[in-house]
């Protein structure tokens, strides 16, 4: 039996990997990745690589057996991805995996905004794959905002059209902490995680977080949809993609990424990363 990290050399799976290889033993783990060369490292610490593409079904072939603890992580082609996650499911159900486990998104088939359709229906394929499941509901990763902090401290504005909407994010080790703890761990299958921070922030509260860790004036400029709309597009985010940033604003307006349940801390035994210290790294950083 091998726990199976898909996508593990992307953002998030390398740190799923990281994780793991603090638990498990290196000859464990396999790392599914696309590009043998950016696996290089991973394999140079022992840890097996299988090549596959999510987007050429004929290479998952074989990349899973059975017994296997699999991660399959979301594809970030938004509109492709449920014909990639298809190709995984289908995989492992071929090779009778024991454990495929999904990082979906806050609320499962109660999310009502665009960018959850595609999770949404990659759960109903698990379900009705039969494969032992357990569902990871990410909420907002914090690097969402603190990776695109050069804008803000520019123009010395956070700009958005959430309102006083709150945000219960993480950070992407956060999630990866709990990837790993469901894949080494007993009593997680036909489970379910709704995961999000300990402490839901506004923007306001943000942009008041940024000024303090950059000793510069940012201030909250909360617009109309269509004005951010416009103000992403001028920046050279492609329209679609701007109209789903636009539309989880609009989620957050409405509460949908404010949960916080505490399932994320108790999975990974230790509170979330408090906003405040990610801002101060990113900042540091610039």
């Amino acid at each position: 039996m091998s726990i199976v990290v898909t996508g593990a050399t992307g953002a998030l799976g390398r740190l799923v990997v990281e994780q793991l290889l603090t638990t498990v033993p290196a000859s464990d783990v396999v790392a599914v990745v696309r590009d043998k060369e950016k696996g290089a490292a991973l394999a140079a610490r022992g840890v097996e690589l299988r090549i596959a593409d999510y987007d050429r079904p004929e290479t998952l072939t074989g990349v899973f057996a059975s017994g296997d603890r699999v991660l399959l992580i979301s594809g970030n082609a938004v509109g492709a991805r449920v014909a990639q996650h298809t190709a995984v499911i289908d995989a492992a159900k071929e090779a009778g995996v024991a454990q495929l486990a999904y990082t979906g998104i806050l609320g499962g088939p109660d999310a009502d905004f665009t960018l959850a359709d595609e999770h949404k229906a990659t759960e109903q394929l698990i379900l009705d794959s039969g494969l032992p499941y357990t569902f990871l509901r990410n909420g907002w990763y914090t690097e969402n905002y603190t990776e695109n902090l050069a804008p803000v401290l520019a123009h010395g504005a956070v700009v958005g059209n959430a309102g006083d909407g709150r945000i219960a994010s993480a950070t992407r080790a956060d999630y990866a902490a709990a990837a790993a703890a469901v894949l080494t761990g007993e009593g997680h299958l036909g489970e379910a995680y709704e995961l999000s921070g300990d402490v839901a922030w506004s923007l306001a509260e943000y942009a008041a977080e940024v000024a303090k860790a950059s000793g510069k004036e940012i201030v909250h400029n909360d617009v109309p949809a269509a004005v951010h709309q416009d103000i992403l597009v001028g920046a050279g985010v492609p329209e679609g993609f701007a109209a789903i940033l636009v539309d989880v604003n609009e989620a957050v307006r409405r509460g949908r990424l404010a949960g916080t349940s505490g399932e994320l801390a108790a999975l990974i035994g230790r509170p979330t990363t408090p906003l405040a210290q990610t801002v101060a790294a990113a900042v540091a950083a610039q």
